[in-house]
């Protein structure tokens, strides 16, 4: 999928082959370069890389969470604004490989400015990831409530 003005993510990992079958298998992210120490990934065009933190033992801590409309948003989370035939495919996998999800797809601000199909679920090493899309990507991403 090619973006316009493709965002460069790095993140930390536990295991750089577990990072390749979540991301890579599971997900479904072409890989790119990679070395014994980090990987690059397409996703949904963007440059997403993972770079091994030998010092993470389990998942990491991702304590610190935010209320947004009823819900305790974990901080820090990242992911991609997806049509929403895609969100719903992707949210679908999900369930049918029993992912368990922080929160779980649901429509947040239903019937208020932004409203939007959201989800929170982890990887391996404890990174909170966030896939949402709305009705009208192009009206909807950044208006105002």
């Amino acid at each position: 999928m090619a973006v316009q003005d493709p965002f460069h993510l790095a993140i930390q990992v536990r295991d750089i082959n577990e990072a390749r079958r979540f991301y890579g298998d599971f997900l479904g992210c072409p890989e790119g370069r990679s070395s014994d120490s980090w990987v690059d990934f397409d996703l949904y065009g963007h440059q997403f890389v993972c770079h091994l933190n030998p010092a993470l033992k389990g998942q990491s801590a991702n304590t610190h969470k935010n209320p947004v409309d009823g819900h305790g948003v974990p901080v820090p989370h990242f992911g991609v604004v997806l049509e929403m035939d895609a969100w719903n495919t992707l949210s679908a996998k999900l369930r049918e490989h029993g992912v368990a999800f922080e929160i779980e797809p649901y429509i947040r601000f239903k019937g208020e400015p932004g409203e939007q199909a959201t989800m929170f679920f982890y990887d391996p090493s404890g990174n909170a990831l966030e896939f949402k899309a709305f009705k009208d990507r192009e009206a909807q991403l950044f208006q105002k409530s």
